[in-house]
């Protein structure tokens, strides 16, 4: 991925967005847009993010029948973003329908974009995995076998913690995309996340991008939290 850093734009409206992104000066960002921001604004986000000539990673995560997911992913091509993603839990012939629904809305002469599914949310704590989803195998067994079904069903890579990805690089390999949210610096709060690591932790496990959200959102500097973050990236991938 050209940009490693995925900055997750967790903002109501289009204003609070441009207000963030102005102290970014003349930086060409990868950023996500999540649920909240895109029922808000819509279409008109996405629009505002590429004419800014930012990589947009639509964050959805579309879980349904394949008919509705392939027809979903149908439109969602059209909007010409970087990066989508699905839910694992619902099954291969749904996560084969995303890519069908993605090859037909993806403009000829236009490289369509790539896919993801989501293993388990990093909120996912082995409590909830086992009391709640009553799934009884340990949370790394699950992760991994999730994510080579979305290789077996033509998927680009999945959504997984820092923790799973030497297991899914060993069993899957290197170009299979693991794309790690629940990224902090030391100093940071958690939050709602339960499994999370640090930028030169990501990168020591063979991560192909991270996601950062509140870490940056809510620093007084974001610039230079974000040039902190990708200095502690490109520092382990010099010394290794």
């Amino acid at each position: 991925m050209k940009n490693p850093l995925i900055i997750a734009l967790d903002f109501s409206t289009k204003q609070e967005v441009q207000t963030f992104l102005n102290k970014f000066e003349h930086e060409r960002l990868f950023v996500k847009v999540g649920m909240e921001l895109f029922y808000k604004e819509g279409t008109s986000i996405l629009s505002f993010l590429k004419e800014q000539e930012h990589q947009i990673f639509l964050d959805l995560k579309l879980h349904d029948i394949p008919n509705t997911v392939r027809q979903g992913m149908r439109s969602l091509a059209s909007y010409g973003v970087d990066l989508v993603n699905v839910h694992a839990l619902g099954g291969t012939q749904m996560m084969q329908a995303a890519i069908e629904g993605l090859d037909a809305g993806t403009p000829s002469g236009i490289k369509r974009p790539q896919c993801i599914a989501v293993t388990q949310l990093t909120s996912t704590s082995d409590a909830m995995l086992h009391n709640e989803q009553l799934v009884l195998q340990p949370m790394d067994n699950v992760v991994v076998h999730y994510a080579s079904l979305a290789k077996k069903s033509g998927l680009d890579g999945v959504v997984c913690s820092t923790l799973e990805v030497p297991r899914i690089r060993t069993k899957l390999g290197d170009t299979f995309l693991t794309v790690t949210p629940g990224i902090r610096l030391e100093t940071d709060s958690v939050d709602d996340q339960m499994r999370v690591a640090t930028p030169i932790v990501a990168k020591e496990n063979g991560s192909s991008a991270i996601v950062v959200g509140r870490s940056i959102t809510r620093a007084t500097n974001p610039l230079k939290v974000y040039k902190k973050m990708l200095a502690q990236w490109n520092e382990e991938s010099v010394t290794s």
